[in-house]
């Protein structure tokens, strides 16, 4: 691929999900050369945890992170990622500590949309928060989704909705049902074709392709390995001839700078991973960079267009160790 065709991809990308100003420099830089990843030394960063809600706030050119759980505590704090380091906002109004969240850049109003996840004493939860940059404001739409946690959400910029699948409701019911806001209210989706019921699902807008792409989950009886795609109607089934071995808990985000998805880590069958993967439309390659984060589970990730690339933080490892590293795909 072409410096000049990797540029156009990217700024197509951004310009779909409303962030202007096409692919920054630091991205030009280094399209030419093999993407890596690298380990960032922040001064400041939020404390470790794992299943933190993330996404990137176009409107602020900043990454923004909320919740998660310590290993003894939910967390309930806001975090702005600049570039160079995190900073711990204190919004006058807050969303309830809670991890398993489901969160993404609604571009059409400018605003990030929180749905859901769990804090313990409630298990799951139904509320829907948007962040401005500066608060939170709970919204109380006409319809809203069941309750549940580990949901997957991505912004899909060919419709311009946010889009909520799947996760875990009460007890052992996982869900199957496809959710789109609208800035105002929620509405169920009646597609032809679905994924079947599962949890942890990977999922983020292709801008390439304009669909959004899930891969993987836990239904309960397997570790998923499926790839499915949503063009705004319904759900199609992928059968790449190259794919990731099944996982749950992972974390994926679209590389405008390299118009990829990009996956790393999430829990296999029998371990987990520390894999790096992506996605070009068609199929999935395994990548191998010299340096890459440890092997981890329910990471958060997001795409930094102010930088052009992908940034990690967090998640637990396979010695149940919660870390608070940020590492950049790019």
């Amino acid at each position: 691929m072409t410096v000049r065709r990797i540029v156009i991809a990217g700024a197509a990308a951004l310009a779909a999900c409303g962030i202007a100003g096409g692919v920054p420099s630091a991205a030009l830089a280094g399209s030419s050369s093999t993407a890596t990843w690298a380990r960032l030394a922040p001064a400041t960063h939020p404390s470790g945890r794992l299943d933190a809600a993330m996404a990137y706030d176009a409107a602020t050119g900043t990454v923004v992170l909320f919740g998660g759980f310590n290993g003894s505590h939910w967390l309930g704090d806001t975090w702005t990622w600049n570039g160079t380091t995190w900073a711990k906002q204190h919004p006058a109004t807050s969303p309830p500590r809670r991890g398993g969240a489901s969160m993404a850049y609604d571009a059409a109003t400018g605003t990030v949309v929180l749905f859901g996840g769990g804090n313990g004493t409630n298990p799951v939860l139904s509320d829907t928060w948007t962040w401005n940059g500066t608060t939170w404001t709970q919204q109380h739409p006409a319809t809203s989704p069941p309750r549940r946690g580990g949901a997957s959400m991505a912004y899909d910029a060919a419709t311009g909705t946010v889009v909520l699948f799947g996760g875990n409701g009460s007890g052992a019911d996982l869900l199957s049902d496809t959710w789109t806001w609208n800035g105002t209210t929620w509405t169920q989706q009646a597609p032809a074709t679905s994924p079947h019921p599962r949890l942890g699902a990977a999922m983020a807008y292709d801008a390439a392709t304009s669909t959004v792409v899930l891969f993987g989950g836990d239904d309960f009886s397997d570790i998923l390995g499926d790839t499915w795609t949503w063009n705004g109607t319904t759900w199609t089934q992928q059968h790449p001839a190259t794919s990731p071995p099944g996982r749950w808990a992972a974390s994926m985000a679209y590389d405008a700078a390299t118009g990829n998805l990009v996956l790393f880590g999430g829990i296999g069958s029998s371990r987990i991973l520390g894999d790096t993967w992506t996605w070009d439309g068609t199929s999935w390659t395994q990548q191998n960079p010299t340096v890459h984060p440890r092997a981890r589970k329910l990471a958060a990730m997001a795409y930094d267009a102010a930088t052009g690339t992908v940034i990690l933080f967090g998640g637990q490892t396979p010695r149940s160790v919660i870390v608070s590293d940020t590492w950049a795909w790019g």
